[in-house]
């Protein structure tokens, strides 16, 4: 009877892990052997800030979900410990404050993960954490699409004054 329970209990797990991949804008998975528990406290805190869910997650578990959602390239980066960042709402942001904590701590290391569905390796994972956010794309497309109303409007003003002047 307790090992049907047990078995059970990890089943919903599998389903909680495949889930949150399925529903994640991304999930980037890291080694983070070798971190203490204050870089590991401040890696968490980092994360949190930023919406992001960080869980340590057996293999195994990780394996079956990720098959379970027909991403099976995953298996290839889940060995040793692995800690997974789930994010959301914003597909740079894991990526991002995970890359720059690795830069800074050489333990931690970021193996590879899931962008929208897609398995990406960890290559791809450091030039997606080197995107602007979300915010920063958003502010330099209004500023691409305001230029020519502002030239627009330079230009205007500037045939104004000189009739202005020449009056």
């Amino acid at each position: 009877m307790a090992n049907a329970k047990i078995i059970e209990a990890k089943q919903r797990e599998v389903e909680a892990i495949a889930t949150k991949l399925r529903e994640s804008a991304s999930s980037v998975v890291a080694d983070y052997r070798g971190l203490n528990v204050a870089q590991v406290t401040e890696l968490r805190k980092a994360l949190r800030e930023a919406g992001v869910e960080f869980q340590v997650l057996k293999n195994s578990l990780v394996s079956r979900a990720a098959a379970s959602i027909e991403l099976s390239e995953l298996d290839s980066v889940l060995t040793g410990p692995t800690a997974v960042a789930f994010s959301k709402n914003d597909a740079v942001a894991a990526a991002k404050i995970l890359s720059d904590f690795a830069k800074k701590n050489e333990a931690l290391k970021l193996k590879g993960g899931v962008v929208e569905g897609r398995f990406v390796d960890s290559a791809q994972v450091k030039a997606l954490a080197e995107l602007p956010s979300r915010e920063g794309l958003l502010s330099m497309l209004l500023s691409v699409l305001q230029a020519p109303i502002r030239n627009l409007a330079l230009a205007v003003k500037a045939v104004a004054e000189k009739n202005e002047a020449s009056a």
